[in-house]
């Protein structure tokens, strides 16, 4: 499993700013289900700490930057979020973590399905276990 994903949207602004689109089934590879955006976070508070069995995200740093932990049980990579074109994809069954938020930074980020809490491994052991 290739643990980190970009998606890369194109920015189609000109001299009077900046514009990035995203449409679903063609920017993404999925339809668009929910959307939510995190902002005023704390910098040295985490958050995250979760998978989901089914559920496959994209998160984009719109605004600042933060660090995101991945991580499949086997290996375990980070990776700074902080261009607003610049998507990285979350699948399911992947441990994501996210820390060191810049105090501008707003996260926005796109799901293939609605919320639902029973699609979440909240705890890290319970994770492995699922992993088999």
């Amino acid at each position: 499993m290739k643990l980190i994903s970009w998606i890369e949207l194109p920015n189609l602004g000109d001299h009077r700013g900046s514009l990035v689109v995203v449409e679903a089934n063609k920017s993404l590879p999925f339809e668009i289900k929910r959307l939510y955006y995190i902002f005023d976070s704390k910098p040295d508070t985490p958050r995250g700490f979760h998978a989901h069995h089914k559920l496959t995200q994209v998160a984009f740093c719109i605004q600042g930057k933060f660090k995101m932990v991945m991580d499949d049980g086997n290996e375990k990579q980070e990776v700074i979020l902080d261009e607003p074109n610049k998507g990285l994809v979350i699948p399911s069954m992947v441990w994501h973590e996210m820390h060191d938020f810049s105090e501008d930074c707003i996260i926005l980020v796109l799901a293939d399905d609605y919320y639902n809490e029973s699609d979440y491994i909240r705890n890290y052991d319970d994770f492995i276990k699922t992993l088999g």
